[in-house]
């Protein structure tokens, strides 16, 4: 029987790729890297031996979709960001046997979604900058889902959530599960963007202090006050995929019924107008 050993909301911005690299964002971003690599720490010691990725960077406009390869190779050049992060090689193991049993278990519930093996799906970037730092060496199984989810509906989303859970446990895995994506997500206008200031600055101050109340109260464990929240603050403050991956996330941890908190490892940080942060939530013993 296989079991969820941890899950976050974890950032994912191309800066981080950046940081590492001679140039003026050199180093800027290590408090992000540091906080992936702390995550894949507590991940191998839960004794994890697969990540699954809800990603909001794979857009999809008809179903759900599980990138389910049994084995992914590649050198990924974002479509969006050509200039961020290019040339990027990767090379992990699937996990098909799992990303089949949340399709299935998704259908069950009257939830349409397809897993794929196809060499040319390739994983995004929503998926590849997390594993870049957490999974350097290849060692954790991925399963990526997409997450940018443009006619699906919260209520949808969270069923989805629910049938990760209910596949986890119909598994021989023990699974990471990770949310990939901003808070708000109200990226700086390209007329007035200034890329010697926008790049570390938040585009919007309301934006600011609703991702700051939101952590507030995923700290101090009022998860149900903020599920309430939920649909106007993917709304109006713009969260990345309609801010699809976080319902997962909690339709997986039970959604209303979770009793967890969630504790920041990474301090929230403004990248281009959005807001990011990485996140660990407690998980019943």
């Amino acid at each position: 029987m296989g079991k969820l050993v941890l899950a976050a909301k974890m950032t994912h911005v191309p800066t981080m790729i950046m940081s590492e690299q001679d140039g003026p964002l050199k180093g800027k971003r290590q408090a992000a890297i540091d906080g992936h690599i702390e995550i894949g720490r507590r991940i191998r010691e839960a004794g994890a031996d697969t990540v699954v990725v809800l990603d909001t960077h794979w857009l999809v406009n008809a179903a759900y979709h599980v990138n389910a390869n049994h084995h992914y190779k590649g050198r990924f050049t974002s479509n969006e960001f050509p200039q961020f992060i290019k040339d990027l090689d990767y090379e992990y193991t699937g996990n098909a046997v799992l990303g089949d049993l949340i399709a299935e278990k998704a259908c069950e519930r009257g939830v349409y979604t397809l897993s794929h093996q196809v060499d040319s799906l390739e994983l995004e970037y929503g998926t590849l900058v997390p594993m870049r730092y957490l999974n350097p060496k290849g060692d954790l199984k991925v399963v990526s889902v997409a997450a940018m989810c443009t006619v699906h509906s919260q209520e949808a989303s969270r069923k989805l959530g629910e049938a990760i859970m209910t596949a986890i446990e119909a598994s021989d895995s023990n699974v990471a599960l990770i949310a990939s994506g901003s808070l708000s997500h109200r990226i700086w206008p390209n007329d007035i963007y200034d890329e010697n200031n926008g790049t570390f600055t938040i585009s919007s101050q309301f934006n600011q202090e609703m991702d700051l109340h939101v952590l507030d109260l995923w700290q101090r464990g009022e998860i149900g006050t903020f599920l309430k929240m939920l649909p106007d603050y993917a709304k109006h403050c713009e969260g990345e995929g309609d801010m699809h991956d976080t319902v997962m996330l909690f339709g997986a941890l039970g959604w209303d019924k979770y009793e967890g908190s969630g504790e920041v490892v990474t301090e929230y940080f403004p990248s281009s107008g959005t807001g990011q942060t990485n996140v660990v939530f407690s998980l019943p013993k």
